[in-house]
C-alpha cells in the first residue's frame, strides 16, 4: 500500500511528478483521498500492533540492514533526488549518506535508550521501593515531509518513530515523493514489516484529515509557519512536533577569519537553491569591513554556475516550480520599491533563480521578516555586536544563527544573547549534525528533531514500581 509507481502509467486518480528543471515526467503516484482515512487508520492500527511486538533488537537490525542498503544504492537514490527535487547531484550525494548516518544513529537509539532506573529509595517513605521506567511507543505517528530534502527528512521521521516501536502514516510533499517512497521499499526489504508504515500522498485534505485523526498519538511536521498553526488548530489532544522554517542571520565581526567567512556563507546561502530553512539569508557585518566583504561575496556569488542540476559543476540547481521562482521574484521586487538594492541576481529564467545579493532593505519589507526559501542573500552592516543581536533576534522565527569571531568573549556572548535553537561558531547558520537537536525559538519550530530527540518525543515513560513485602 505505498500508493506509488515510478512508471508512467496512469491511473485515476493520479499525480503527476515533474523534474523542476527542465518538466520532464519523473513518474506517477496514486493520489490518496482524503476519504481514504478510516482505511489508512485501520492499516496503521495492525501496523501499531506489529510494531510494538518487536523486539528491540530485531528494530536496530532493520535499521541497521536498511542504512547499509540505501549506502550501496547510494547513486540510485542521488539520481531520484536531482530528478524529483532538482538539487545538484553533489547536494543529493551528501544527502543520501546523511540519511544513512540518520538510520545508522536510530538503530543505535532502539539498542540503548529504553529507560533508567528509579532511586526511589532517595527519599524517605519509599525505602522498600525500587523499579524503573521504560520508553513505550505512542502508537500511530503521523508525519508530513516537504520537498527540500525529500529523503533525509523522511529517514529523521521514519527512523526515530520504528526505534521506538511505532507505526507511521507518512505524507510526504506531492511534489517529491519517489525518494520516500524508495526508502520506505528499502526498509520493507530490510525485514520491516509493511504495514508498519503506510505510505499515502495528496494535498491539504489529506493532511487535514490525517492530522485531526483521533486515533493519531502524534504528527511530526516539517514545513510552513501556517501550515503547522492550521495543523495546530486540526490536530486536537496529541502530541505535535514542528519544524516551521528559519530566517537565518550570521554575524561577521572586523577580527574574524575573513576568507572563511565569505566562503562559508557563499556556499550556505545558495545550497540547494536557497530552500533549506537553516540556509544563510541575513549576513550582519561589522562596518569597517563591510564594503570589502560585500564586493568579495559579490564576485564569488557571481562566478557560481546555476544551471542542470545532473551535471558535477552545477552550484546552483533549480527551485521546485516556476511558482517558487515567481514568488521569490516578487519578494525582491517589494524591496526594491521599498529602496532595496540589487548588488547581483534577480534575473529568473523558468525555474533556474540566480543567486541574487540585496543591500538596504528596509526593517517593514518582506525579505527581511520572512523565511524567504530562495537563493537571496541580504547584506546589513552593524557597528557593535548588540546591534548585530539585536537585528539577528528581530525576526518571529529563531532556528539557527551563526557567527564569525575570533573574539571568543564575542562568540558566546553572541550564542548566548540571540534568540536560535542553534547558533554555530566560526560556521555560517546552515551546520546540522543529525544526532544534535534541531529546533527553533519563537515561532520557528515545536519540540526538537535529531534522532535521540525524536525518539524520545515518539516515545513515553512508563513507571514500573515494586513494593517489597515486609519480611
Amino acid at each position: 500500500m505505498h500508493n506509488a509507481t515510478l512508471s508512467k502509467q496512469t491511473s485515476t486518480p493520479t499525480i503527476v511528478v515533474r523534474s523542476p528543471y527542465d518538466g520532464t515526467v519523473v513518474g506517477t503516484v496514486i493520489e490518496t483521498k482524503a476519504d481514504s482515512l478510516d482505511q489508512l487508520i485501520d492499516r496503521a492500527r495492525l501496523g501499531a500492533q506489529i510494531a510494538r511486538s518487536l523486539s528491540r533488537h530485531e528494530r536496530c537490525a532493520i535499521l541497521e540492514k536498511a542504512a547499509s542498503a540505501v549506502d550501496a544504492r547510494k547513486e540510485d537514490f542521488s539520481v531520484l533526488i536531482v530528478r524529483e527535487a532538482g538539487k545538484t547531484i553533489t547536494q543529493a550525494r551528501k544527502e543520501v549518506t546523511r540519511c544513512v548516518n540518520t538510520l545508522k544513529l536510530s538503530a543505535d537509539e532502539a539498542r540503548r535508550n529504553a529507560g533508567e532506573v528509579i532511586p526511589f529509595d532517595s527519599y524517605a517513605g519509599s525505602e522498600s521501593r525500587q523499579g524503573w521506567y521504560t520508553r513505550d511507543p505512542l502508537g500511530i505517528i503521523a508525519a508530513i515531509t516537504p520537498y527540500n530534502d525529500p529523503l533525509n527528512l523522511v529517514a529523521h521521521k521514519l527512523g526515530p518513530a520504528i526505534a521506538g516501536g511505532n507505526s507511521v502514516l507518512l505524507k510526504p510533499s506531492e511534489l517529491t515523493p519517489f525518494s520516500a517512497v524508495k526508502l520506505v521499499d528499502v526498509l520493507v526489504d530490510s525485514g520491516l514489516p509493511e504495514e508498519v508504515i503506510t505510505v499515502a500522498v495528496g494535498g491539504a485534505e489529506l493532511g487535514q484529515a490525517l492530522v485531526s485523526a483521533r486515533e493519531v498519538r502524534m504528527i511530526s511536521f516539517t514545513g510552513g509557519y501556517a501550515t503547522g498553526e492550521a495543523i495546530s488548530k486540526n490536530a486536537g489532544i496529541k502530541k505535535l512536533a514542528m519544524d516551521l522554517g528559519g530566517n537565518a542571520p550570521v554575524i561577521v565581526m572586523e577580527n574574524c577569519d575573513f576568507e572563511a567567512a565569505v566562503d562559508g556563507c557563499v556556499s550556505r546561502a545558495y545550497w540547494a537553491a536557497g530552500q533549506n530553512c537553516i540556509g544563510t539569508q541575513r549576513i550582519l557585518i561589522q562596518r569597517p569591513i563591510y564594503e570589502r566583504f560585500r564586493t568579495v561575496f559579490v564576485s564569488k556569488t557571481l562566478k557560481l554556475k546555476t544551471g542542470n542540476p545532473l551535471d558535477v559543476d552545477t552550484d546552483v540547481g533549480p527551485m521546485i516550480s516556476a511558482r517558487a521562482v515567481n514568488r521569490a521574484a516578487a519578494i525582491v521586487e517589494e524591496a526594491i520599491e521599498a529602496g532595496g538594492k540589487v548588488a547581483c541576481g534577480h534575473k529568473p529564467a523558468g525555474s533556474l533563480y540566480p543567486p541574487t545579493v540585496l543591500e538596504h532593505v528596509p526593517r517593514t519589507c518582506e525579505a527581511w521578516n520572512e523565511e524567504l526559501f530562495a537563493p537571496i542573500v541580504i547584506l546589513e552592516p552593524f557597528d557593535d555586536l548588540s546591534e548585530a543581536i539585536e537585528l539577528a533576534n528581530s525576526g518571529e522565527y529563531g532556528l539557527h544563527a551563526g557567527i564569525f569571531a575570533n573574539d571568543l568573549n564575542d562568540a558566546l556572548e553572541a550564542a548566548g544573547r540571540i534568540d536560535v535553537g542553534g547558533v554555530m561558531i566560526n560556521d555560517s547558520s546552515d551546520y546540522r549534525f543529525d544526532a544534535m537537536p534541531f529546533g527553533g525559538f519563537k515561532y520557528g519550530s515545536m519540540g526538537r528533531e535529531g534522532v535521540r530527540f525524536a525518539y524520545e518525543e515518539m516515545t513515553q515513560p512508563k513507571v514500573v514500581c515494586i513494593n517489597r513485602p515486609k519480611r
